[in-house]
């Protein structure tokens, strides 16, 4: 995995830091690109969570509450149906790119890069006409506000799908920012940019209007991800004849569909059975302590998104001692930075609930409890996408919908009582249950001990 030599430290602390940092950061190796790709990850992440925290602070004060509310509903049918509705390609390419170019199957890859961007933007185009007869169906029981948002919702989802699987195709070549950017940072910039200037012209600032600029900025950012992309494609792989294998690709993508859906669902319980439970303002405290907390599932995002590719291309040259060194590697990189970081948020709790409002603090406690389910699942790594890679989608997928339905009962049995505490030990409890099911499947498909601790087989 890691070859560099290790030199003696030059004496000076100041010279043993940046010696340190030079060869961690630095370096040639497969262990030095991927902490550097992953790191490169995190910090597009945490920046893109900081200033999506920043536009949703601003839209809401130049809108006012009921068209901010609106924008936000609309806005969360994207963000939810967007993710879906390439079914699965964005991750599958991660799998199907490597294992081409392992197999030298060039004309195949060429149809890849060109036909996987087409056949999602046309399902995708065919989704959003058919939801757009729907909104025109429902409209007279609609609030009638809401009605053009949720049109130029639908002329949105095209773009937003595009994207989606364009990061997947920059992430196979280890095009980390290419991949993210344009998504995290390009678009978020462009919704601050677009909303500003109309506040600061004079125009009425509304769901319409918002919903106006946020379609704008997912348009362009797609489009100038594509011109980037397709120069680099262009030096990369050699021109020539294609081919098409859609039956194959959605063979492979949809089973992964399955597993990013469950886990969508997993993610969004706690928070939807609380509302259906607990007050309001015992929502936005659990919200709040799930907000603090996300820097740690944004380690174990950015180790998925630099990983996964790299375990389809030495499946497919099988290199299994390779393979089994850097899912070592991984799963390492992934547990003991998110302990660290939970230890120093949890540390930091209460200054950083207190920023929400003073109100929030009260929500520290909770933080414990939802702090253990993410520290025991970075334990094993990004081994869902081990699997996913491997072949092994549907018992992936299997283990998801368990953990998805063991954490919606244990939502309905303590949420009542319990409130947010409840939420957190639900979902908790059924991360774990995760963890323990994916370690196993692990051990008995692949005969790897996926564990952060003891050897890996």
């Amino acid at each position: 995995m890691d070859t560099d030599s290790a030199p003696a430290l030059p004496a000076g602390p100041i010279a043993r830091l940046r010696s340190m940092l030079g060869r961690l950061l630095g370096g040639t190796s497969e262990a030095s690109v991927t902490k550097r790709l992953a790191g490169t990850v995190f910090i597009i992440r945490v920046v893109s969570a900081a200033m999506a925290y920043l536009s949703q602070i601003l839209l809401a004060r130049w809108m006012g509450g009921s068209d901010y509310g609106v924008y936000v509903y609309v806005w969360t049918w994207v963000l939810l149906l967007g993710s879906m509705m390439d079914f699965g390609i964005s991750a599958s390419a991660q799998k199907i790119i490597p294992e081409y170019r392992a197999s030298g199957d060039t004309a195949l890859l060429r149809g890849f890069l060109s036909g996987s961007r087409w056949m999602t933007f046309a399902v995708s185009a065919l989704v959003s006409a058919l939801l757009a007869g729907i909104v025109k169906m429902l409209s007279p029981w609609l609030d009638p506000n809401s009605v053009v948002p949720l049109y130029i919702g639908c002329i949105t989802l095209p773009a937003f799908v595009v994207a989606n699987t364009q990061d997947g195709i920059a992430r196979s070549h280890d095009w980390m920012r290419l991949g993210l950017m344009p998504q995290f940072i390009v678009r978020q910039s462009l919704i601050i940019g677009f909303t500003a200037g109309a506040f600061a012209l004079g125009f009425k600032l509304g769901a319409t209007a918002a919903m106006l600029a946020s379609a704008a900025a997912v348009w362009i950012a797609m489009i100038g991800q594509m011109v980037v992309l397709n120069r680099r494609l262009a030096g990369h792989v050699e021109p020539g004849p294609k081919a098409y294998n859609f039956r194959g690709w959605l063979a492979v993508s949809l089973p992964i569909l399955l597993v990013e859906s469950f886990y969508l669902l997993l993610s969004y319980t706690d928070v939807l059975v609380l509302q259906q439970f607990r007050s309001s303002e015992e929502v936005g405290v659990y919200f709040a302590v799930v907000k603090t907390l996300a820097l740690v599932s944004f380690i174990h995002y950015a180790m998925s998104a630099t990983t996964a590719h790299r375990f389809a291309e030495y499946h497919a040259q099988g290199d299994r001692a390779r393979l089994s060194a850097y899912v070592a590697h991984a799963i390492k990189w992934t547990f003991w930075p998110s302990l660290a970081a939970t230890i120093v948020l949890l540390a930091l709790g209460k200054p950083l609930l207190w920023l929400f409002g003073p109100q929030f603090v009260v929500g520290y406690d909770i933080m414990f409890i939802a702090a253990i389910g993410l520290v025991v699942r970075s334990a094993i790594g990004p081994v869902e996408r081990l699997l996913n890679m491997l072949g092994h989608q549907m018992i992936c997928a299997l283990a998801y919908a368990l953990a998805f339905v063991a954490n919606l009962v244990l939502c309905i049995l303590l949420v009542p009582k319990f409130g947010g505490h409840g939420a957190a030990a639900a979902t908790s409890i059924a991360l774990v249950f995760e963890t323990m099911l994916l370690f196993w499947i692990v051990r008995r498909r692949l005969g790897l001990h996926v564990l952060a601790f003891g050897k890996l087989s």
